[in-house]
């Protein structure tokens, strides 16, 4: 029987949708698009993406993923929506304040929209669910990570397309880098999660586009204590005015490509910077893992930007790590050498097709045993 389902990605400011076609065992992608939310249109957006939809696939969906960026300690897999657990999605909201509450609102509208048609919510955090405790722990008082404080981590939606994408079985020691606006690394061993840089917020870990990353949480105290700063003004230097952008003052790594390629070294100390916070992630990461066998570089960073990727691995052969520096180049799907005893490739993620699987395995005829309860 054949199906369409769709994927819906709801962002602070940008709306994200995928429609696909499973039939007799294969997953076509029938279109795509990312559009722009304006102030108080996000229901008009919705109605613009559900006729593409209709249109792309000849019928209105079947199911509809959802990509919910937090799921706390409550949602560890995918899970069908109704009001019983929208309320209890709602109470995640302060732990990601800049991506839950729109992908909830879109969620709510959609029910509303397709009241008859399975709606399933699909977690970032879930991939991560198992991590050991001595990787999930902060060094704080035990009474906080009992309430929750301790590290989530993100892009496990990512994970999963590029573990479905290396095979079965996968490679025993695997590092991801999903480097895009937003970018966490993530050691994989054995197909399961063992560490990830993100933690209790999509804010930690390397720099990004707009996010801190990482920092000494003195200079937060310090400016509250010094009184420069409200905690709403904080709120906003961590994750709009920092990372690349508080570094050069554009959060484009395609642009500041551009300005250091005529000499601009604000943007050439932006690069550097965020390359540097890969490379020692990917060190870090080969010490818990006891080394490596597969590097994966995903998103849309890792996926289009060849000097990233070169400053990343500089200096890294004694690991292993032999780049071939045309391959890289070129963008080829693998950017080492044959004598390297570490494989690095370039992979294009596919979240979307994730949350669509498992949006599909809810529909009656879904394959034996895929159906989520």
């Amino acid at each position: 029987m054949t199906h369409a389902v769709l994927a819906l990605n709801a962002g602070s400011s940008t709306l994200k949708f995928s429609i696909f076609r499973f039939h007799a065992g294969t997953e076509t992608e029938l279109g795509a698009g990312n559009l722009e939310v304006n102030d108080g249109n996000d229901a008009a957006l919705l109605e613009r993406v559900l006729a593409e939809a209709e249109r792309l696939a000849g019928a209105p969906p079947d199911a509809v993923g959802h990509r919910i960026v937090h799921g706390g300690e409550q949602f560890t897999a995918p899970v069908r929506v109704d009001e019983h657990v929208l309320a209890r999605l709602a109470t995640l909201s302060d732990l990601a304040p800049l991506h839950l509450p729109p992908a909830l609102a879109l969620l709510r509208k959609a029910l509303e929209r397709l009241p008859r048609v399975p709606h399933v919510a699909c977690f970032d955090t879930a991939f991560h669910h198992g991590l050991p405790e001595v990787a999930r722990r902060f060094a704080l008082p035990s009474a906080l990570y009992e309430r929750g404080i301790h590290r989530y981590g993100f892009h496990g939606l990512s994970c999963e397309y590029v573990l479905s994408a290396l095979g079965s079985p996968p490679p025993r020691r695997l590092i991801i880098a999903h480097l895009g606006s937003g970018a966490s690394l993530t050691a994989v061993l054995d197909g399961r999660s063992i560490d990830t840089s993100m933690g209790l917020t999509p804010a930690g870990g390397i720099a990004m586009g707009t996010r801190s990353g990482d920092l000494d949480p003195g200079i937060l105290l310090h400016l509250l204590r010094e009184r420069t700063h409200t905690v709403d003004e904080l709120t906003e230097l961590i994750h709009h005015d920092s990372g690349l952008k508080g570094v050069t003052g554009d959060s484009s790594m395609s642009k500041l490509l551009a300005r250091a390629e005529h000499g601009d070294a604000p943007a050439k100390m932006g690069i550097e910077l965020f390359a540097y916070g890969v490379k020692k992630q990917i060190g870090a990461y080969m010490a818990a893992l006891g080394g490596l066998d597969c590097l994966v570089f995903t998103a849309g960073i890792g996926e289009h930007s060849p000097l990233v990727r070169a400053l990343a691995l500089e200096g890294l052969s004694w690991s292993g790590i032999e780049l071939d520096v045309e391959a890289n180049h070129a963008g080829a799907s693998v950017i080492s050498r044959k004598s390297s005893r570490v494989v690095v490739r370039v992979l294009p993620t596919n979240e979307d097709l994730v949350i669509a699987r498992a949006a599909r395995a809810v529909l009656p005829t879904a394959p034996h045993g895929s159906a989520i309860r």
